[in-house]
């Protein structure tokens, strides 16, 4: 008689939160600023608002944007506040900032949705790696809000994890 091989991960009381899973799929892009001042010093206020009027906003549909301006110019806050509400009724996701602060909206706009509860008292695996780029912050963030309901937090994969958190009080 063969030893039967049995899975104590699969049998045990873990549950395995995955961040890939709240990973936003659409495209993202910069929208420079740069590249609509004059000389890339100056914005002239005609100027910008024809580009606005005549610009085809409808390029950006379903995409997840940030706006920056990577020259040293001083660039007036109504014109990131025009950019934003014209690229609004079609991208999923506008802010100002480069990629990486996009990349934290996104998953700050995912996670918000959780409900803490969900996860009370659980045993929780928070994993560690795999296809897709999940940000420091989106791990962060999620132990800032399963910390005050999980009993306890682990990081990695559930055959070889990090304690991360255990809640003694029962």
């Amino acid at each position: 008689m063969e030893d039967e091989i049995i899975n104590r991960v699969a049998g045990s009381a873990l549950i395995t939160f995955n961040l890939e899973d709240y990973y936003h799929s659409g495209e993202r892009l910069i929208f420079d600023i740069k590249d609509l001042l004059y000389q890339e010093l100056l914005l002239r206020e005609k100027d910008f608002r024809d580009f606005i009027r005549n610009h085809d906003w409808s390029q950006y549909q379903g995409k997840n944007v940030g706006i920056v301006c990577t020259s040293e110019a001083i660039v007036p806050t109504w014109a990131y506040m025009l950019l934003a509400t014209k690229l609004e009724p079609f991208v999923n996701k506008v802010i100002y900032g480069d990629l990486e602060k996009l990349e934290q909206a996104l998953y700050q706009q995912a996670l918000v949705k959780i409900d803490p509860e969900t996860y009370r008292n659980a045993k929780i695996v928070i994993k560690g790696c795999g296809n897709l780029p999940v940000p420091v912050f989106a791990y962060v963030e999620i132990s800032s809000i399963l910390t005050p309901v999980a009993h306890s937090i682990m990081y990695g994969e559930p055959c070889s994890t990090v304690p991360i958190f255990k809640n003694n009080k029962k």
